[in-house]
């Protein structure tokens, strides 16, 4: 099941990327334990234009990442959306997530984050409802990993959790 859904994650977004039309809305967020660190390294991926999207529903500025004047805007922005659709759970504990930019990859948009400092985990809870806001088909593709060990699963809206032990 789980290199199912990785398969399916990369297979869509691939073929979803190539045109400009895309009739699924999907994304995918990865939570990865660094133990060296002792943090969550969080990267997460939607379409462009998606993304554009849902920052204009919820906060009615438009903005457009292939454009170099916006990107204080979507910047401050993005901080604000991910704080509210985006959440880490450690061990009963809700970690707090810093917000370290984004780069554009043709026509999706990669975007990183780094949680708080915390032991490597026994229990990890997320919760990702990113373009819930503006779309009630979107698929978002959640991977944990902690220790090597991976754990994939597919979050249908309105589903936003996923919980893990390790």
């Amino acid at each position: 099941m789980r290199k199912l859904l990785i398969l399916f994650s990369v297979l869509l977004f691939s073929a979803l990327t190539a045109g400009t039309v895309h009739p699924y809305h999907v994304g995918s967020v990865e939570f990865r334990y660094n133990s060296e660190f002792k943090t969550f390294q969080i990267s997460a991926k939607f379409f462009l234009d998606d993304l554009e999207n849902a920052l204009k529903e919820k906060y009615g500025k438009a903005v457009h990442f292939n454009d170099e004047k916006f990107k204080a805007q979507i910047n401050s922005l993005l901080v604000d959306y991910l704080s509210d659709y985006l959440k880490l759970k450690a061990d009963h504990k809700v970690l707090t997530l810093t917000y370290l930019g984004y780069e554009e990859d043709s026509e999706s948009v990669n975007i990183y984050l780094e949680s708080e400092k915390i032991n490597t985990p026994k229990k990890v809870e997320a919760a990702v409802s990113a373009l819930y806001n503006l779309f009630d088909d979107q698929i978002n593709i959640i991977h944990i990993v902690v220790e090597g060990k991976r754990h994939s699963h597919k979050l249908s809206y309105p589903d936003r959790y996923l919980f893990k032990e390790f």
